[in-house]
């Protein structure tokens, strides 16, 4: 349907590598579909005369999570991956690492769209379009995925919902609701049952969503419960990147001992049962609910265009037609939000055909919602600028500027705590 006739994989991990592909083949073999997929030790080979172009790399490993996080809590502030001084610490690792993969994607693939999965979305979408990398989309399933659990709700087709964000990636509010052009925002707010049944929502007291006026991103929990997340967190005694790097240790165990040859469909079940159970404790120790049934090995289906991987492919549709496709990307503002300079990366709803991309434009903003847009995307480029001139001085005066630190000698000593793990908070490319 996307007239994409070839699929390249490439990691540097060359074991992980092997074992995903013969998953990715067998996927593509049990559906007789006419698609080639292959693998390459080579980035220069895997990007060369690509189209489109997938990043999704953690610098460091998973262990990179558990020490960001562990250093952040030692110090009694939030360490989550993309929300802090988590986002902080891995966008420091990440950001020269892809800006290499970019350079190699100029020159090998010059136009290329590259889909950035590689956390924290935005301030790396924002340091890649700041290098000046400009065919780049920051892409994030949180806005999708309660989108979908919306309309499965309130019964209706995903296609006849229409549900407007905006804001930064992680830091977003839904200030439209729309079912075949009638805005039903006002009565879903009024709807303490429907606040309920949606699992980003029900995290939030009804009363705090009526008196924003908007339905949030999950991710503003932290911010409008800091203490009861860090409470949580603090409890459970093991943080997210703990239980992340356990699933996945767990899942390569068991696939590197089995004959994935003589099993694939069997090796396919584990890899979607561990995905199950990575997604069905989303925000569980932070919010302090209760993790999501799971379902036995053997009945597990390969999701259909749901997550990371959907909203990239909705987005190649959507180029690639006249009508488009309306989706919540990680773009340059140009506009879109008042107040906010063209160049900032914002996330936004966008109508996406072959024209391009086009962001909504948000009329008025809430001067709560627009501070702390606004402190957030100083913090967002203050720590491009302290990546590109190798300052921890300006690293500092980033991590002070964020809601969740908010402390000059905090922050101080966040920065040393992480230079000091990582031999040096800054390695040159």
């Amino acid at each position: 349907k996307l007239h994409i006739d070839e699929v390249v994989l490439y990691d540097i991990q060359e074991e992980k590598q092997r074992i995903i592909e013969k998953l990715c083949k067998h996927v593509v073999e049990r559906k007789h579909e006419e698609l080639k997929v292959w693998a390459v030790s080579d980035p220069v080979e895997a990007i060369t005369g690509a189209d489109y172009i997938v990043t999704t790399l953690r610098v460091g490993g998973d262990h990179s999570r558990v020490v960001d996080e562990t250093i952040a809590l030692d110090l009694g502030v939030i360490g989550q991956e993309t929300t802090g001084v988590g986002g902080f610490s891995m966008a420091v690792r990440t950001i020269p690492v892809l800006i290499e993969y970019c350079e190699l994607i100029k020159k090998y693939a010059p136009d290329a769209w590259i889909f950035t999965f590689t956390n924290p979305s935005g301030l790396v979408t924002q340091a890649l379009r700041s290098a000046g990398y400009d065919k780049i989309i920051g892409i994030c399933d949180a806005p999708s995925s309660t989108k979908f659990r919306m309309a499965r709700d309130l019964g209706v087709e995903e296609d006849d919902l229409y549900v407007e964000f905006f804001g930064l990636n992680h830091l977003s509010w839904i200030r439209s609701v729309k079912i075949r052009d009638e805005e039903i925002l006002p009565r879903l707010l009024a709807d303490d049952a429907f606040l309920k049944s949606i699992q980003e929502f029900s995290m939030f007291d009804p009363d705090l969503l009526r008196m924003i006026g908007f339905l949030p991103n999950e991710y503003l929990y932290y911010y409008y419960y800091r203490e009861k997340a860090l409470a949580n967190i603090l409890k459970s005694g093991a943080t997210r990147g703990q239980t992340i790097e356990q699933v996945n240790k767990q899942m390569m165990e068991e696939l590197k001992a089995m004959d994935m040859d003589a099993d694939p469909e069997g090796a396919l079940q584990i890899f979607l049962y561990y995905m199950q159970v990575r997604e069905n404790s989303y925000m569980s120790i932070e919010s302090g609910l209760a993790k999501r049934p799971l379902l036995e090995k053997g009945q597990l289906e390969v999701p259909d265009g749901m997550g990371y991987a959907g909203v990239m492919l909705d987005c190649i549709e959507g180029l690639q037609s006249k009508d488009g496709r309306d989706l919540v990307l990680s773009v340059e503002n140009q506009g879109s939000i008042p107040g906010l300079g063209d160049r900032d990366v914002v996330e936004v709803t966008c109508h996406v055909d072959e024209t391009g991309i086009h962001p909504v434009r948000v009329e008025e903003v809430p001067e709560h919602c627009y501070l702390l847009m606004r402190l957030i995307k100083m913090y967002e480029k203050e720590t491009v600028e302290a990546v590109q001139e190798q300052s921890e001085e300006k690293a500092v005066q980033a991590l002070m500027l964020h809601p969740l630190i908010n402390s000059y000698s905090l922050a101080k000593e966040l920065v040393a705590a992480y230079s000091q793990a990582y031999g040096g908070l800054f390695h040159k490319a």
